[in-house]
Formats: structure tokens, sequence, C-alpha cells
């Protein structure tokens, strides 16, 4: 795999703006995410994650603002950044009436890899996932957390340089989820780059080394998991600090709640 350096950024996003009508969705964030590293882009709902994975990897183009990755300009050069990335969007859409096996062959070939190629590692990343025995199954028959691995093995097909997933385990069953996670765990251990979105903290900090938290458009912190958690006893607690989380007291809110009808 080509890449970039060890103290390189895979990704360098300067006054990136997004607007849709009067509300403000990316509020002209700074970003330089490090090569070779597992990263979490956390924030509650609506934080303007996915809005930011869009522009990133050239799925939006934002109103404001620059992308690099691996030191290519995304909108100035996009054959060049699509090439390197592999993502895996949210609200994943597939070509439903292939079978996975024929949906790894047309991707890999659809990117211009040598047929014997492709289908060796489609074999590869079938059996890795737990596919194998539904390689022949159309796509619309799979269940989420096998779509989501399918998903998965048509982003890395290609070796891709940085690898980008939009909520990989949300609606995944534990099994699913241990097998995505050990094949990114992988991925990042050859060096190359996985950059997520989530929103549950606990799945952060048990995967990844560095964290970009957003809220309301904006990043309020950016580092290795120990610089954002700072002193807090864990990354949920800092989270909750960072994004201005107020606990209430629900007991008085809801003194109705419980007991039945009344």
């Amino acid at each position: 795999m080509t890449g970039v350096g060890a103290d390189s950024a895979a990704v360098r996003v300067r006054g990136l703006w997004k607007r849709f009508g009067q509300q403000v969705a990316v509020a002209g964030i700074d970003l330089e995410l490090p090569a070779g590293k597992f990263i979490g882009l956390v924030g509650p709902n609506g934080a303007g994650k996915t809005t930011t994975l869009s522009m990133v990897t050239g799925l939006l183009r934002p109103d404001q603002g620059t992308v690099e990755v691996v030191g290519h300009d995304v909108w100035r050069d996009p054959v060049a950044v699509k090439a390197r990335i592999g993502v895996l969007p949210e609200g994943l859409r597939l070509f439903e009436r292939l079978s996975g096996r024929e949906l790894l062959s047309y991707s890999g070939r659809l990117r211009g890899l040598p047929g014997a190629e492709v289908d060796r590692r489609a074999t590869q990343l079938l059996d890795v996932l737990d596919l194998a025995g539904a390689q022949h199954k159309l796509v619309v028959d799979y269940s989420t957390g096998m779509r989501k691995k399918i998903g998965l093995a048509t982003a890395l097909l290609h070796n891709p340089e940085v690898l980008f997933l939009d909520e990989p385990f949300e609606g995944v069953d534990p099994v699913s989820a241990q097998t995505i996670r050990g094949v990114l765990e992988r991925y990042t251990a050859s060096g190359a780059t996985v950059v997520f979105s989530s929103h549950v903290m606990e799945l952060v900090e048990s995967l990844c080394d560095w964290v970009a938290v957003m809220a309301a458009g904006r990043i309020r912190a950016q580092g290795t998991l120990a610089e954002v958690r700072g002193e807090a006893p864990t990354l949920q607690r800092a989270f909750l600090e960072l994004v201005g989380a107020q606990s209430r007291d629900t007991a008085s809110d809801l003194d109705w709640l419980g007991g039945g009808p009344r």
C-alpha cells in the first residue's frame, strides 16, 4: 500500500462551511487527521458529522473551505482522491438485485482491477467477514449486519489508504460488530487510516487512538484520546462537558410516569 508518512496528515480541512437554507450544518471547521490512526469523529445526533464526512469524501460540495485527502484536493483532483479512499456512507445503498459476490466483482472491475485479482480479494473478504455462506444470496435478502459487512468489503476491495465509515456499527448485532472491528484493526495495523463517525462513546474509547468532538457544526476538541479525555474518568464524561450537556431532574419533570394509567 502506498501512503503518506506516519507524521503526515491523512485529511486536512480548512474553513469548511455548509448551510442548508437558514440552517448552518457545518460552521467553518478546521481538522487535521493524522495518518495511520483509528480516528473517531464523535458528536450528538445533528452535530454535523455526516455532512462533514460527505464533504470530505466528495459526496457533497461545501459552501466554503478546502479539503485535502492524502495530499490531494478533494474538489480539484477528485479522481486521485476517490482512487485512494473507501467509503461506507450512512443509509448505505447497494445494488440489491446482485448477490454479494456479484456486487464485489462489479465494484472491483468498476475500479479497474484485473478480474482474477478481484475474484481473489473477494473470496478472502467474504471469508474473513463471515459472508462466504451467503455470497450467492441477493443483497436484498441480507440482514442489517450482513449489509454493513458487504458494504465494508466493497469499500476495502481496492485497498484504499483512508477508509471513511459513517456509523458502521449502527444496528449491527454483536457478532457482526466483532467481525467488523477485527477487520478494521487489522487494516489500521498495516498503516492505513480509518475515520469513523459515532455517538457511542464507549465504542470510540475502546477503538480509537485519536478523536475529534463535534457539536452544533463546530469542532469542540481534537487530539489523542488521552488529550481529549483530559482529567475526566471516561470519554463519555469529557464528551458531555465539551458539548455542554446539562443533567436534568427527570423525576420532577416526569412525575406522572409509571404505576399505570391514571
